[in-house]
């Protein structure tokens, strides 16, 4: 880049351009905060990163013979996005007739239990639960 092109472009100095690249934005008190590009990375990461069912999970589906519909897939992973958003680290998820256990942090379903199975009902070692 030339400096014909810089100052065409209202930039009258480098500094101007990186200023305006790798700031994140005005905050209320005025002052620009820099993003990372570790933040940068950690939310596509987030956004692109998949929910993820633990062995058990999946024997547990197997043997009880659950299979998830698309719709119920994406209604889980919204659940567990719910759940993250509140802080919650155990969550209980209750979608259709189906419950889950799902470490938030890890976007892990650890369990899969359908509403034949689920017993008495008790679920231990949860902060929250989420129905979608």
């Amino acid at each position: 880049m030339n400096q014909t092109n810089v100052i065409r472009n209202g930039f009258h100095s480098i500094e101007q351009v990186t200023d305006t690249y790798l700031k994140k934005g005005i905050k209320e008190s005025g002052k620009t905060a820099e993003i990372s590009f570790d933040e940068v990375l950690r939310a596509k990461q987030e956004a692109l990163d998949p929910l993820k069912f633990s062995k058990h999970a999946v024997n547990r589906l197997n043997d009880r013979n659950i299979s998830l519909s698309a719709e119920q897939s994406r209604r889980l992973a919204d659940g567990v996005s719910k759940a993250g958003a509140k802080g919650i680290h155990e969550s209980l998820v209750l979608v259709d007739s189906l419950a889950f256990i799902v470490n938030v942090p890890n976007k892990t379903v650890v369990t899969a239990i359908d509403q034949a199975d689920a017993g008495e009902n008790i679920f231990t070692n949860i902060d929250g639960a989420v129905i979608v």
